[in-house]
């Protein structure tokens, strides 16, 4: 992995993104089932590959080095690398949501249509929580989802964020859920829940 920063999360391995990962990204956006919730993410190769190289990587750069207080970085964008074949099924993403009062740090992501109902984006949503939560200095996260993306929903509810109002975002309606520091350590302590949160 050339030393790549990763997450373990089971499964699946979050890792940052690279150029070689070009064509995967583009085939995954290209896709109906994902530019419909994130249209922003639709593009030609041509320029996935100048965002690839010129944005997100130094962006993951800069994310990593300010650890632990990533309050002024923006963006750690991670591929969702299937580990039993190395190849990169989707992204696992966080940044600012520009839309959303403070503390607006976010968690978005995508996976292929070939992936889908298989427990891996829950994985990796976890894994990013776990880590951004035990070695950064967030204490809140949030995730909004449009409401007719259900398989998105079933992620962000089963990961822990409970829904806090609706909220609208370029003349579209959307779910806004939130999941603080405190809330995520109950809920790994829980007696009950503890459990299932870390093996699903």
């Amino acid at each position: 992995m050339n030393n790549l920063f990763s997450i373990d999360c089971g499964e699946v391995l979050l890792r940052e993104f690279r150029a070689e990962d070009v064509d995967s990204i583009y085939e995954i956006t290209s896709q109906p089932e994902v530019y419909e919730f994130l249209p922003d993410w639709r593009s030609t190769r041509e320029q996935r590959l100048n965002w690839v190289t010129n944005y997100e990587v130094p962006d993951n750069k800069e994310f990593l080095a300010a650890l632990p207080n990533i309050g002024g970085a923006n963006y750690l964008k991670l591929g969702i690398i299937l580990k039993e074949t190395g190849e990169f099924i989707g992204f696992c993403n966080t940044g600012l949501k520009e839309e959303l009062s403070e503390p607006n740090r976010e968690i978005a992501y995508a996976i292929s249509k070939h992936y889908r109902n298989r427990g891996y984006t829950t994985r990796a949503v976890k894994g990013l929580i776990k880590y951004l939560f035990e070695n950064t200095d967030v204490e809140q996260l949030n995730a909004v989802v449009l409401p007719q993306n259900v398989s998105s929903d079933k992620v962000i509810q089963k990961s822990g964020f409970r829904f806090n109002g609706d909220i609208e975002i370029e003349d579209q309606t959307h779910s806004h859920y939130t999941l603080n520091k405190e809330d995520w350590k109950s809920l790994l302590n829980s007696p009950t829940k503890g459990d299932k949160y870390e093996t699903i």
